[in-house]
């Protein structure tokens, strides 16, 4: 008897699983309504098909009243519905206050046992959406959507290895890969630009947009790399000071674009000072803004090596159980570097990546064995575990693996 938030990035498909469901359900007999919030007018065009009704509510703008007035109207179908009726309000972030509002009108139908059931969606992390002076706990089940994996590319496009790692996750966009300028301008236009001026700037306070956008730009350059904030600072004009850059950068993060992975430590407050390793969260960010086809990209070993790297991250933190149980990090000390750090309590598991590229066979590795001697060792790529196989399972899984088999 809770709300249902199906929350995540842009374009990973949420609206299409919503409709998928609401179809089934309408044909089961439950009355379903589609709002999208983000055009409430006749307008628009209708992203449903019968028999889930695409509700319109003419001359209204979408805001806290708006918002009230169509609940109530919600509320009177489902009262006269013997099977009540579904409401989904899509792209909710954009009305200003909406969890307060929908708090309340969500606990008096509880108390009038108000036949009615209600899911949300938002192009963001429920953290973002609600704020962090709004509670619901108890009210919302989240059913955070994430970035696609090759598994789910590959079932539903039928896409190559190669070109997931070049192509990233983005459901919306396979279907313009065989026309690369097409798929770069959708990249773009569809999600780079609505989670920075759409997302992020309506939901949280950023004193200087600018700066936020020269950094993600420069961030995606950095994918892969362990990049000390005065160093970016060194590179953005008007950068302010490093707690404003690492802000920046946490709201990326929770957008779905860039992480910043804190330095594994065993003092756990020296990680959180730490210098970050920048990872996007999908590849298709980093090849975006280039023309260069799928082999001229794997011709560039560089790039292609901090491609395929960032490509195991992405995963890696797009699958971490959303509770926070699993850590995922880098460490260096002195001159060894590992990729990956994969924590939770006292497991441990070290992953290198390798893709062809030199880098001194397995030292690191050894190193930091030496240094946690209870840790695991995994290598993934042309010396270890190979892409494919690693890309399809989760990031609990190899830290499960990695100590069973070990």
């Amino acid at each position: 008897m809770r709300l249902v938030a199906v929350t995540g990035p842009r374009q990973t498909g949420k609206t299409t699983l919503v409709l998928q469901a609401l179809s089934d359900l309408a044909k089961d007999g439950v009355p379903c309504w589609y709002l999208p919030v983000d055009d409430p007018t006749p307008d628009g065009p209708p992203l449903s098909v019968p028999p889930v009704a695409h509700v319109l509510i003419p001359g209204r703008t979408p805001g806290p009243g708006w918002l009230v007035s169509t609940w109530e109207r919600a509320r009177a179908a489902a009262e006269h519905s013997p099977r009540g009726l579904v409401l989904v309000l899509d792209e909710i972030q954009r009305i200003p206050n909406w969890s307060g509002v929908v708090k309340g009108l969500w606990d008096r139908d509880r108390r009038t046992g108000c036949p009615l059931r209600v899911a949300i969606l938002g192009s963001a992390p429920w953290s973002m959406l609600t704020g962090i002076h709004e509670s619901l706990a108890g009210r919302f089940d989240p059913f955070p959507v994430m970035h696609w994996s090759l598994d789910e590319m590959q079932r539903a496009f039928r896409v190559t290895l190669d070109e997931y790692i070049v192509f990233g996750g983005y459901p919306g966009a396979a279907v313009h890969i065989r026309d690369p300028r097409r798929w770069r301008e959708y990249v773009r236009h569809a999600v780079m630009g609505p989670v920075v001026e759409r997302d992020i700037l309506l939901l949280t306070r950023v004193e200087k947009p600018s700066l936020m956008r020269a950094l993600l730009d420069l961030a995606l350059d950095y994918s892969g790399r362990i990049v000390s904030y005065r160093k970016l600072q060194g590179q953005l004009e008007d950068a302010g000071n490093t707690t404003t850059l690492a802000r920046y950068l946490d709201l990326l993060a929770d957008a779905g674009l860039v992480a910043g992975l804190e330095k594994h430590s065993a003092k756990p407050h020296l990680s959180r000072r730490s210098t970050p390793k920048l990872n996007v969260l999908n590849t298709a960010v980093m090849t975006a803004g280039s023309s260069r086809s799928v082999e001229q990209v794997k011709g560039d070993r560089t790039f292609w090596g901090r491609l395929c790297e960032s490509a195991v991250g992405a995963h890696l933190l797009n699958t971490l159980p959303p509770e926070g149980s699993i850590r995922l990090r880098y460490w260096r000390d002195g001159t060894n570097e590992v990729d990956f750090v994969l924590s939770s309590g006292r497991r441990l598991v070290a992953i290198e990546v390798k893709s062809g590229r030199h880098r001194g066979g397995l030292a690191s590795l050894e190193a930091f064995e030496r240094r946690f001697p209870d840790a695991k060792r995994l290598v993934v790529g042309t010396r270890g575990v190979p892409f494919n196989e690693f890309l399809s399972e989760t990031a609990e899984y190899w830290l499960e693996d990695a100590h069973r088999v070990g």
